[in-house]
């Protein structure tokens, strides 16, 4: 297991664009300032356990094509450490500087709850080992509430308090493990918070058991003296009909609701924003407007699917808008970029996961290049400036700050009688503009 990727060096080396080798990177120069900051203190790239070494393939119609060999393996505990194995060597040979998982991923569920906290426990302190031997680190972790089947009514939103224990267990150790290895993040990602069928279903009862479980992850942060930032993953939809952090602006609301919204903040992922009817790059500017911006998991969808394909970014005009955002925004602070990605089912070779990861990770550093040209030159934003540059105006001031009532403003209107005309967006020189970069 310890050479699970023989045809790859350790790391896999930058040679510029013209390099023909696909081991390489083309675009990520880890070391090359961008904007005062090193390429790779930007994109703070992660790779995910659970699509990277967990994935057997399986789809609605198959099962395994990857045949890993710890998938094989009869002694559970004996495969998480092959996987671990496994896991570390490709962390080494990639060159990103985290990784993430959720708890069932690297430790995997005993016949008993105590088994399962005991199995959890022996892993983090081989993961812990390996972090200290390798000099990886971890971005985030979270608790998978989602897999099994008592979860299959949700953990937090359960009808049974019971299993909202069962959940609440999960996270409290999930959270040990992450102070304990020095994650820079806490994930909780409500799969199976929503409902199938409003017929059975509370939706106040279960947003209160959900306000109230959020609300004592927050408690047992400041606990235990966890710095990182608790982050919510808004998903629309899949595996639940409905999910109740259906997208940025959904989870704002929630956390408002629930007194939140200074503690917590999202983890947004591309796939999940399109699913929810959204641009990636909405999702992304919602959440830094609202204050909430923490992380991003980067992959794509297929336009011909209606699912979460979790495929890899390769669209460098779409990248390069979210890497403007997000610099625009001020960039990441304890988030990052995770992959949460996989190769095809039909990409069976070790090597192909490689090739997935070196490819995503060229993409958003090609992009995150063009990002600073945007911002560097000032043209975009000087666009957006000139277009709202009447509210920096006494008027526009006075109407914002409360000066002026809604008479006064229809008076303003009456006494200047003037049929104040429009002014072109410019839209489509703007998106020319946009590719001009490219």
């Amino acid at each position: 297991m310890s050479n699970y990727f023989p045809t790859v060096a350790a790391p896999v080396a930058y040679e510029g664009p013209q390099s023909t080798n696909p081991l390489a990177f083309k675009w990520y120069d880890k070391d090359r300032m961008v904007l005062g900051k090193r390429m790779e203190e930007h994109l703070r790239f992660a790779s995910c356990y659970w699509h990277t070494f967990c994935w057997n393939g399986l789809d609605p119609f198959g099962g395994d094509t990857f045949q890993r060999p710890w998938h094989s393996m009869t002694d559970p505990m004996a495969a998480a450490k092959a996987k671990a194995e496994v896991a570390f060597e490709f962390f080494t040979k990639l060159g990103a500087p985290y990784y993430c998982f959720h708890d069932r991923d690297v430790a995997p569920e005993g016949a008993t709850p105590r088994e399962s906290v005991n199995n959890l426990r022996e892993m983090v302190d081989i993961l812990g080992a390996k972090q200290q031997a390798t000099g990886m680190k971890l971005l985030w972790g979270t608790a998978n509430l989602f897999s099994h089947r008592r979860f299959m009514s949700g953990a937090a939103t359960n009808p049974n308090p019971e299993i909202f224990a069962m959940g609440a267990l999960q996270v409290k150790e999930a959270m040990d493990a992450t102070l304990k290895l020095g994650g820079e993040n806490y994930v909780l990602w409500g799969g199976r918070e929503g409902y199938e069928t409003l017929l059975n279903t509370r939706m106040g009862h279960e947003l209160d058991q959900m306000g109230r479980f959020l609300n004592m992850v927050v408690e047992y942060k400041h606990k235990i003296g966890f710095k990182g930032t608790i982050l919510l993953e808004p998903k629309p939809r899949e595996p639940s009909k409905h999910q109740y952090d259906f997208d940025t602006a959904t989870v704002y609301g929630f956390l408002c609701r629930y007194g939140l919204e200074k503690e917590i903040k999202v983890n947004i992922e591309a796939n999940h924003a399109t699913l929810s009817g959204h641009s990636f790059e909405h999702e992304i500017a919602t959440a830094i407007d609202l204050g909430i911006f923490g992380s991003i998991d980067m992959n794509r969808g297929d336009m011909q699917c209606g699912w979460d394909t979790d495929q890899f970014p390769n669209n460098i005009p779409e990248t390069a808008l979210a890497m403007y955002l997000i610099l625009k925004g001020g960039g990441f602070t304890t988030g990052g970029l995770n992959f949460d990605a996989k190769v095809r089912r039909q990409s069976i070779d070790p090597e192909d996961i490689f090739h997935g990861h070196i490819g995503g990770m060229d993409v958003s550093a090609r992009a995150l290049l063009i990002a600073e040209k945007m911002i560097t030159d000032g043209k975009f934003a000087q666009v957006t400036e000139d277009r709202y540059a009447g509210w920096k105006g006494s008027f526009g001031q006075d109407v914002l700050t409360g000066k002026l009532s809604l008479d006064a403003v229809a008076q303003r209107v009456l006494d200047q009688n003037v049929d104040v005309q429009p002014v072109s967006g410019r839209q489509e020189r703007i998106e020319n503009l946009l590719n001009s970069y490219i």
